[in-house]
């Protein structure tokens, strides 16, 4: 009985699915023409609102229009950045064990 109360109200997730930069910038323009609401255009692609709400927000800084973000350039930046200095973390990590490595060797 419990079971059937769980499952009761719960939505099953959606899987998770990938859009060319193509067609997102073929919604926000759809979004940002004013013909149809966010609502709508979400509706008749079978979008979540958040996706699409996210999708008009990145559009609008990389075009300038709002400055509350990181643009699509400075993003993949970062992420660069990251993983290189993830790269270099774990190249000091390693000099530092055969440091303490060579230093006992060396007693």
């Amino acid at each position: 009985m419990s079971s059937i109360m769980e499952s009761v109200g719960k939505k099953r997730s959606r899987p998770r699915r990938a859009f060319t930069p193509q067609f997102k910038a073929e919604i926000v323009e759809l979004c940002q023409r004013g013909d149809r609401t966010i609502a709508q255009v979400t509706e008749d692609f079978d979008l979540t609102e958040t996706a699409v709400r996210q999708w008009v927000k990145q559009a609008e800084v990389d075009a300038g229009t709002r400055s509350d973000g990181l643009t699509s350039e400075e993003r993949a930046e970062l992420s660069r950045l990251r993983r290189e200095n993830r790269r270099l973390q774990q190249d000091v990590d390693i000099l530092k064990r055969a440091t303490a490595f060579f230093a006992r060797e060396t007693r």
